[in-house]
């Protein structure tokens, strides 16, 4: 089959994928040449009763639990359609910033529901890109023909909606998921026809082999990333200091520091310095992870002429020093780096296991094992009535777990009274949690002066739907 662009956007009831739900889902597929074929998708999903949304998440999108539960479908319904007709053989799936907000949105959506979290995006040919870094990178080295935004204090902006409006692109209801996706898609045929060589460039780099093979040949290399400074156009010059030791990424100093200061720093201010810290004098680790599959916007140092330098304030004396200086003492400094990781990752396992409240947000804690692999695909094919019986199959415990919370959100008739107490038990557990918080902010939007009649009704929603909750 040939190769398609699945565009995709999402609204969610708040910004954590672990514990926030997709309430829509839009999508529109593309050739490689970006012509549309078929018809759009545009599906909402039910917000199941253990979870509440964010009133703020709500007052941009307009989607109300109530509408959910009057036009949407389960997340089991929305998982087989995906599944069976969106995810098809050689799909390219595309967003914008995709790939840190929707794409982890999806994965936790089909792990809770008993679906590989990661095939969609690599198996039968499929691949996943993201457009954000690619105009980010456009606007920082080719961005003849395409009008910049910059926002209301003069910096440069590439926000979504303020790309498209300068630019003249239809745009007509940003935060809706479907009208989100036309934008992206306008957007995309915009970069393709003022910049192709660029963007073909970066649509072969999605793929994690070619990237890796770049920087085997390629130590010093233009950088483009939101982890970089505005006034830079999110670019640099970065220079990989080692391969990361999970082996999917590598360790990439940014040349427009002086190394100097934190060559001789011990593993434990390197850890505390790599974290962000709000307080603006705190150094700062000019090192970052560049993730193979990432689709990281990479490229060679030939890319850069004289206007792009100047642009991008580039002194290239300054850089070449800085990368002498790190060479002089680089395998000590990766040494440092490689032990303040581990102080860091056993920081960060601790925050997990104290914020994941319930097996259906532990993704990441471990890799499904094939038989237990086996045993969801027997599941996705299973009638309701018969779905009990694959818990005691499960070897791992998480997967045991979920499955009567995911039989209670997608087939509620069909529990067991052992299983009816066990989704009661979980959803009083999480509402108690959640349920102060969510009134305390209702209130406080709703007493702001400046929130308008629109909002007021929709805060009123939120109200009836959090007391319709109440035990």
């Amino acid at each position: 089959m040939a190769q398609t662009f699945f565009f995709y956007d999402l609204e969610t009831s708040g910004f954590s994928p672990r514990a926030d739900r997709i309430m829509q889902f839009g999508g529109i597929r593309t050739t490689t040449d970006l012509r549309p074929v078929g018809e759009p998708v545009n599906i909402l999903i039910a917000l199941a009763p253990d979870v509440v949304p964010s009133p703020d998440a709500v007052l941009v999108t307009g989607i109300t639990p109530q509408k959910t539960l009057q036009d949407g479908i389960t997340e089991a319904e929305f998982v087989r359609i995906f599944t069976e007709q969106i995810a098809t053989p050689d799909t390219i799936f595309v967003g914008f910033n995709s790939l840190r907000f929707d794409d982890e949105f999806m994965r936790f959506l089909l792990y809770r529901n008993y679906v590989d979290a990661y095939e969609w995006q690599w198996k039968n040919g499929c691949s996943r890109w993201d457009l954000l870094d690619v105009v980010r990178m456009t606007r920082a080295l080719r961005p003849e023909g395409i009008k910049w935004p910059v926002d209301v204090e003069g910096k440069p902006g590439n926000r979504l909606e303020m790309l498209t409006s300068i630019n003249g692109l239809d745009h007509d209801n940003a935060h809706d998921a479907l009208s989100d996706v036309r934008a992206t898609i306008a957007l995309a045929q915009l970069l393709h026809r003022k910049q192709p060589k660029l963007f073909e460039y970066l649509l072969k780099m999605r793929d994690k082999k070619q990237v890796a093979a770049f920087l085997a040949e390629e130590s010093t290399f233009v950088y483009t990333s939101g982890k970089y400074p505005a006034e830079y156009e999110k670019t640099t010059i970065g220079y990989k200091l080692a391969d990361h030791p999970n082996k999917q990424g590598a360790l990439v100093y940014d040349l427009r520091h002086d190394p100097t200061p934190f060559l001789a720093l011990p593993p434990e201010k390197i850890a505390a310095a790599w974290q962000w810290n709000p307080d603006p004098r705190a150094p700062r680790l000019p090192v970052k992870t560049l993730r193979y599959n990432r689709c990281p916007a990479i490229a060679p140092m030939g890319v850069l002429d004289a206007k792009s330098k100047e642009r991008l304030q580039l002194d290239m004396k300054q850089i070449d020093a800085h990368k002498q200086t790190l060479q002089s003492k680089q395998q000590e400094f990766v040494d440092t780096l490689q032990a303040a990781l581990k102080i860091l990752d056993k920081q960060q396992q601790t925050r997990l296991m104290e914020d994941a409240a319930s097996a259906d947000q532990q993704l990441y804690e471990e890799f499904i094992d094939d038989q237990d692999r086996q045993t969801m695909r027997k599941l996705q094919t299973a009638k309701p009535e018969a779905l009990s019986g694959y818990k005691d199959t499960f070897r791992d415990s998480r997967l045991k777990a979920m499955l009567p919370l995911y039989i209670a959100r997608n087939f509620p008739s069909t529990l067991s009274d052992d299983e009816r107490n066990i989704w009661q038990q979980h959803t009083q557990h999480k509402l108690a949690q959640t349920l102060p918080s969510y009134f305390e902010r209702i209130d406080a939007l709703t007493n702001q002066a400046n929130t308008s009649n629109q909002d007021k009704f929709l805060l009123e929603e939120l109200r009836l739907y959090g007391e319709s909750l109440l035990p």
